[in-house]
């Protein structure tokens, strides 16, 4: 499978009715199991498994690199992942947390385990950011065929490395991790970028990577915005254009410090301009 089908259906549009057969996002169960044992069924688009699976492990802790791993075997339909560790003593979790992501993702992970702060010397100009970004949509090339798929990428700054889609926006974070591991790739002191909305367990498996920049088309919320600050990421949403929003560490970005810029200069340059007198 290649992440669409093909499905006929019926629109309306100012009081006129056709049939039309287009593209549709794919979406089926993926389950992952460790040494025999069942660790997750994850939501996902049918297309390397594997890429999803060894992200998933490498976000929860399971394994650390592919040197953890013994040997591993996708099932001929595709829809199962099976890992085999050096380490026989493995136990999956029993805790799992269900996250806010397309598709009802899980983690076994609690944020209440704050990671380190990034000390990371990358930085990125604004026009960097919107370049790179840019360069990601026109990369979604099931997105582009069937909509309703999120797309991510990893990058060095001038170039895109690595990009992942899927229906589910947190899986294409798991699924650059995997690539990663995969192709002996460090997403380190990369710049994460997204087409999708930007929440806490996304924010928290970017800084699992100890990926210093994150930005995205579309909105953070307000608990990545405040574990983006606690954690020294650059956060930045709403890439559009010629236009950006930075929520955190701008500096990164050759941007003043948040407490160095007038509010209304910051927030609502818009509103500012609209009280100036007429020329």
């Amino acid at each position: 499978m290649n992440g669409i089908q093909d499905f006929t259906y019926i629109t309306y549009e100012r009081g006129t009715y056709r049939r039309v057969t287009e593209a549709v996002p794919s979406e089926r169960f993926l389950r992952i199991h460790v040494n025999g044992l069942e660790m997750a069924t994850v939501m996902c688009s049918p297309v390397e498994p594997e890429s999803l699976a060894f992200g998933f492990l490498r976000s929860e802790g399971v394994i650390q690199g592919m040197n953890d791993v013994r040997q591993w075997v996708v099932c001929p339909s595709g829809t199962c992942v099976d890992v085999w560790l050096h380490r026989a003593d493995f136990e999956p979790p029993t805790r799992l947390i269900i996250t806010s992501g397309c598709g009802g993702g899980i983690t076994f992970d609690d944020l209440a385990e704050r990671a380190q702060p990034l000390d990371s010397t990358r930085s990125a100009t604004p026009t960097q950011v919107m370049r790179l970004l840019q360069a990601l949509q026109k990369s979604a090339l099931l997105y582009h065929e069937a909509r309703g798929i999120h797309t991510s990428g990893l990058a060095d700054g001038e170039h895109l490395l690595l990009v992942a889609q899927d229906v589910g926006r947190h899986n294409t974070i798991d699924r650059l991790w995997g690539k990663c591991l995969l192709h002996g790739q460090s997403p380190a002191d990369l710049i994460l970028l997204s087409t999708g909305r930007i929440s806490s367990e996304m924010l928290n498996k970017a800084a699992k990577m100890r990926v210093p920049i994150v930005a995205s088309r579309t909105s953070p919320t307000a608990l990545s915005i405040e574990l983006a600050r606690a954690w020294n990421v650059t956060l930045i949403g709403y890439v559009r254009g010629d236009s950006l929003r930075v929520y955190s560490a701008p500096q990164r970005l050759q941007l003043p410090a948040l407490a160095d810029v007038p509010t209304a200069d910051w927030v609502a340059p818009d509103a500012v301009r609209a009280n100036e007198p007429s020329p």
